[in-house]
């Protein structure tokens, strides 16, 4: 029997992308297909989408529009790579300029409670033969924005005295990142449409207010998270974000899988944005990568100073305030960074700063450029990526790929990917980059001194650069899981 399952979620690469969750959502349902299931996308109609789909053609009006003056769902298809892709017409709430999430004063739109339960109900509707011709076995929700389709997948048994587990689909939510939550105040509650008693401390009250992720992790049959690390981190006071008990007690039905790189698209054998194309047998491609991003970012042209690279949103999560702190280090011992992101006014300030001070070795492009990305991972002897917490990460797996050495803190999926260059695991060929325990200065100071040394040592270095870039961390691995879980919920 083949499965159908259908990815909810706000973004999909290359449509639409504010960070990892895109290409997840881009490359997961690809790879499933791939192993025999029959996936489909479930999308608001935001303007890039609706701009960049295929074969667009009405399936159903919506019959709950949440405010909207008409929402209608439609089927098109992802023109790469042929993805059948559900999107959902409500342009009161989707064809605004900018930020999917954010007005142009960077304050969440007032209905996003509105505009993202719409999504959650779409996707219980389709699990209902909305589309006469096709409906999901499995509903996956990704991250807050779809966490309402649990709960009206579970609105939905009930209404029909069902149990959880003949509702019309089973739902499987997946956390990207537990820190973005979906809070509302309470008295939005009454405008979702959901039973009374749902708005309880075992349902979607959280604090006294509405939480879309506590809808998603409370009604789902199983949660995932994006890697095995971050999966027990979760079930902590520190990193469980005041969702821990409830986590913890769902720990039977909680998995991590880690997320898989789109080789298709991360290969320094046939990339066509970085200056030279190379592979682990054949590198003379790397050294150009280096000189081309050194020239386009105005850097001091020297082939042995290791280059630092940062492709990441400017944020304290993301332990860029530490790195800034870590400059000297790097600067003193004759590196140099190449920094490109956007975020906190004053770590952009912060940066920007270092490079007017110090021309020559520090290079700060604020925004983000996905071309330019790649000429960094390309370029770069090393890829910073010092997150305080990290569900996943892909930047580390991209480094790993393009042969550039990841410095992580080990936390989650950071901790899952990379093993140190310590001299036992060199000694037993297992390093594939530097990764410091503590998140404080002088661990990471320490990890970028042992870089140094390892740069010294070029014999050393070429062989853990090798090691990493034969690392596989594609889909396949990861799509065979969740179709075990799927096969065990359906």
């Amino acid at each position: 029997m083949t499965i159908r399952v259908l990815h909810v979620a706000s973004e999909l690469y290359p449509l639409l992308k504010t960070g990892g969750l895109a290409d997840v959502t881009a490359a997961l349902p690809a790879a499933l297909i791939e192993q025999g299931a029959d996936a489909r996308l479930l999308l608001p109609g935001f303007v890039p989408v609706a701009a960049g789909l295929a074969d667009l053609r009405p399936v159903a009006r919506l019959g709950r529009t949440f405010g909207a003056h008409e929402a209608t769902l439609e089927l098109g298809r992802l023109p790469e790579s042929d993805l059948p892709v559900y999107m959902i017409r409500a342009d009161d709430f989707y064809a605004r300029p900018g930020n999917p999430y954010l007005d142009s004063e960077h304050v969440p739109w007032g209905d996003n409670a509105q505009r993202f339960a719409l999504l959650g109900w779409a996707a219980a509707q389709l699990a209902q033969h909305a589309d006469p011709d096709w409906a999901p076995r499995v509903v996956q929700a990704h991250d807050w924005h779809a966490g309402l389709a649990p709960a009206y997948l579970r609105a939905a048994a009930l209404e029909r005295g069902l149990a959880p587990a003949a509702a019309p689909a089973r739902s499987v939510f997946t956390i990207h990142n537990l820190a973005y939550q979906g809070i509302f105040p309470a008295q939005q509650f009454g405008s979702l449409g959901l039973p009374a008693d749902f708005f309880d401390m075992h349902g979607v009250e959280f604090y006294g207010q509405l939480s879309f992720l506590k809808a998603g992790l409370y009604y789902a049959d199983k949660i995932t998270t994006v890697s095995p690390t971050y999966a027990r981190e979760i079930q902590t006071v520190a990193q469980g974000g005041g969702l821990e008990a409830l986590l913890r007690g769902r720990a039977h039905d909680l998995v991590g899988i880690l997320n898989g790189v789109d080789y298709a698209v991360w290969n320094p054998a046939s990339d066509a944005a970085i200056a030279a194309r190379y592979s682990a047998t054949r590198m003379s491609g790397k050294l150009r990568c280096k000189t081309a991003l050194q020239a386009r970012m105005k850097l001091a042209q020297k082939h042995d100073a290791p280059v630092f690279g940062v492709v990441s949103r400017l944020t304290e999560q993301k332990g860029l305030d530490l790195l800034l702190a870590a400059l000297p280090e790097i600067v003193s011992r004759g590196g140099q960074i190449v920094v490109l992101g956007t975020g906190d006014a004053s770590l952009e300030q912060g940066y920007t700063r270092a490079a007017r001070q110090h021309p020559d070795a520090v290079a700060v492009e604020l925004g983000f450029d996905e071309t330019l990305a790649h000429a960094i991972v390309a370029g770069a002897d090393v890829m910073a990526v010092p997150s305080r917490f990290e569900p996943c990460g892909l930047t580390q797996l991209y480094a790993l790929a393009y042969g550039a050495l990841p410095l992580v803190h080990r936390v989650g999926g950071l901790a899952d990917t990379v093993v140190d260059a310590s001299l036992e695991n060199l000694a037993d060929g297992l390093a594939t980059g530097f990764v410091f325990e503590r998140f404080e200065p002088d661990a990471l100071a320490a990890a970028i001194r042992r870089a140094f040394a390892l740069h010294a040592r070029s014999r050393d270095w070429r062989e853990t650069r090798r090691r990493g870039m034969e690392q596989d961390f594609g889909w396949a691995a990861s799509a065979q899981r969740y179709m075990a879980l799927y096969r065990e919920l359906a």
